[in-house]
């Protein structure tokens, strides 16, 4: 077998069991096993336990951004474009559980250089909806303004919503993508709705 192919097949095994068992209580035994290996051979590709951690937060990151990308039609309308990115997300999340475990739970809880590998996938994505947002503000405001700031700060708040909604959603039977991907559409682009009108909500307007 290819080493290319061998080394996915370990990856797989590393996720699973690393998304349902948790970082320090997989061990080294488990993965080979469950990959059809022996544990030398893991260490001769992988090197470490951590080093293939690393390596499954990165596939996984990877795979995710480009799911979240391929599903967005730049010649689509701005809402259109943000829903097809949701669902691409939500969609990505629900099929791959024990990805998202790893990421959202496992990398963000055990030490800072898996974090810093999980911040980066979470930068480009945030970089990304930020785009999306812009875009919205620009065919919906024609000459008005939304300040860069608040259409940072909404990416922002739009990707933690999601990350948050994606373990809640994979944690409740019965929840779907789709319907994931409609709860935070019309949590987020009712409000964005009006923003984009130039209609600001304020404590002393109310």
């Amino acid at each position: 077998m290819p080493r290319a192919v061998r080394e996915q097949q370990m990856l797989d095994a590393a996720v699973q069991t690393f998304g349902q068992r948790g970082y320090r209580a997989a061990s080294m035994d488990e993965i080979a096993e469950l990959a059809g290996v022996s544990k030398p051979l893991v260490y001769l590709y992988l090197n470490s336990k951590e080093d293939l951690f690393t390596a499954c937060i990165r596939r996984e990151s990877a795979a995710l951004v480009a799911a979240v990308r391929a599903a967005v039609d730049p010649v689509l309308p701005a809402d259109r474009q943000l829903w097809e990115g949701l669902t691409a997300f939500f969609g990505h999340t629900t099929e791959h559980p024990d990805a998202w475990a790893v990421l959202h739970r496992q990398a963000r809880t055990h030490g800072e250089p898996f974090a810093a590998e999980v911040a980066v996938m979470r930068d480009e994505i945030v970089a990304f909806v930020t785009g999306l947002i812009g875009v919205a503000a620009r065919e919906s405001l024609g000459d008005g303004e939304l300040a860069d700031k608040d259409v940072a700060g909404l990416a922002q708040a739009l990707v933690g919503a999601a990350e948050s909604l994606a373990g809640w959603a994979n944690d409740t039977p019965g929840v779907s993508a789709r319907e994931a991907a409609a709860t935070l559409m019309n949590f987020a682009w009712e409000g964005l709705g009006d923003l984009m009108k130039g209609e600001r909500w304020s404590p002393s307007s109310r």
